[in-house]
């Protein structure tokens, strides 16, 4: 029935435009619509709309298998961008901490090197120091033992001047022993 309607419906629309009789090879309606008819039996004989169907999906399963592949794709490179931004944000807080620990390193050999430097400035005084009271000590030795010979010299020439030898001798025994007195 399906049919019959279909081609009564194809046959129709000719048949209204012509002018004469339909029915007859000298109609241009009626061969085109045979010519139609035929070239549709054709097809159906040789199946081509099953063949047409089949070549449909075949093109369709290849577009969802491509389809699925580009999400597949897309998933992939959305984990690869996040594992990117995951070493991206490892690495910056990577490079925050080396540079944090040059600062404290860096403030610490600064505080190594002031301390040093205050040491080397210390030792170098108290040096300085220590030479200044050595050549003190032996200024005032060098003068000490001057005073002495001075001293010396001088007893020795006011006793020849005052009195006679025993009483020099007497004299310069008391002297030399005033004399180690003093210096011990």
């Amino acid at each position: 029935m399906k049919k019959l309607s279909i081609l009564l419906s194809l046959a129709a629309t000719p048949a209204l435009a012509a002018s004469g009789p339909f029915f007859t090879f000298r109609n241009t309606d009626f061969v085109v619509t045979v010519a139609f008819l035929v070239f549709i039996g054709i097809l159906i004989y040789f199946k081509v709309p099953r063949l047409i169907g089949g070549l449909l999906d075949k093109r369709a399963e290849g577009i969802r298998a491509d389809l699925e592949e580009a999400r597949r794709l897309r998933e992939e490179a959305q984990e690869l961008y996040a594992s990117y931004e995951r070493r991206q944000r490892e690495v910056s807080k990577q490079a925050d901490e080396i540079v944090e620990n040059a600062k404290r390193e860096a403030v610490a050999q600064a505080d190594k090197a002031k301390a040093d430097l205050e040491q080397s400035i210390q030792r170098r005084l108290k040096g300085a120091e220590d030479q200044i009271a050595s050549a003190e000590s032996d200024a005032v030795r060098a003068v000490r033992d001057k005073a002495v010979q001075t001293a010396i010299a001088a007893a020795s020439q006011i006793l020849r001047e005052q009195g006679t030898s025993s009483d020099l001798s007497a004299g310069i025994d008391r002297s030399i022993d005033e004399v180690a007195q003093r210096l011990h």
